[in-house]
């Protein structure tokens, strides 16, 4: 099948795509709050393109995957993926995850894919380890009234507040140096209003809360770490560069005025950069 649905263990449908030939390197993709992996059809195609099997699913609660009431936190994100990733059996992967997508490849590699020996190299985009919140023991992180400022938006008028994120600060289209595309900021809201706004909702604690110091400082396969210096999502210093201090054989690179969502603005720089990475 190039398509179809998996049943996790706690009774959720979860949405894959599996296209190109099957013999080939599985390249997997883990995408982002509160999107879908239609999220990352540029990188699907140029990666099919150039001979790799490609592969993503729906998180729960998003997308065409089950709106799950239970289960919306890190654990469950990677025990999905790690679902997925049996059920086809890749072996030799290398997982790309871009913002909460890469908070689930972290906890799915730490926890499933390095231990069962599936995963051959790993890559964070703009991702949110080792944590957002700002703690005691994480003073660069952002305060919780951002956070709340989040679920308070969402629960208003979840459709205008996701309309919002994408034509501002998300793509960097809020930066006089930049042009808004509609088509962008239209596939955002339609991937986003897809999903559940319960799922979406309890998701904002799922990536700002949770604490994967742990995950990052088990993983020892080649990680990529990739992030630009105007992610207004993600703040750079708290996530890349700590993430490339944490793990123990990252290469870090940081794209100067890249947004958060540079894997769409940015694809003509971006794709080439993971393909010589996946090659290397």
């Amino acid at each position: 099948m190039s398509s179809g649905f998996i049943k996790t263990k706690d009774g959720v449908d979860i949405f894959y795509k599996d296209w190109g030939p099957k013999a080939a390197q599985p390249i997997v993709f883990h995408h982002g709050w509160p999107l879908s992996s239609d999220d990352w059809d540029t990188q699907m195609l140029f990666f099919l393109a150039e001979g790799y099997r490609v592969v993503a699913h729906d998180r729960r609660g998003h997308g065409r995957s089950s709106q799950a009431d239970t289960g919306n936190d890190m654990d469950h994100y990677a025990a999905d993926a790690s679902a997925v990733a049996e059920h086809l059996d890749l072996r030799n992967a290398v997982h790309i995850g871009h913002s909460t997508g890469g908070g689930e490849v972290a906890r799915y590699v730490a926890k499933f894919g390095q231990p069962q020996g599936r995963v051959a190299k790993m890559v964070l985009v703009s991702a949110v380890p080792p944590m957002m919140l700002k703690t005691a023991s994480n003073p660069g992180g952002l305060p919780m009234s951002v956070f709340d400022g989040l679920r308070k938006a969402l629960a208003d008028n979840r459709a205008q507040f996701y309309l919002d994120l994408a034509s501002g600060p998300f793509y960097g289209f809020n930066r006089p140096t930049e042009k808004l595309s509609q088509g962008v900021v239209d596939n955002w809201w339609r991937q986003g209003m897809m999903g559940g706004a319960l799922a979406h909702y309890d998701g904002i604690e799922a990536f700002s809360e949770t604490d994967q110091t742990a995950d990052l400082q088990a993983i020892t396969v080649p990680t990529l770490v990739l992030q630009g210096d105007d992610d207004q999502i993600v703040p750079y210093e708290n996530a890349a560069v700590l993430q490339a201090k944490l793990l123990k054989n990252a290469t870090l690179k940081i794209y100067k005025g890249y947004p958060h969502g540079m894997l769409t603005t940015h694809a003509d720089v971006i794709n080439p950069d993971l393909l010589a990475f996946v090659k290397s």
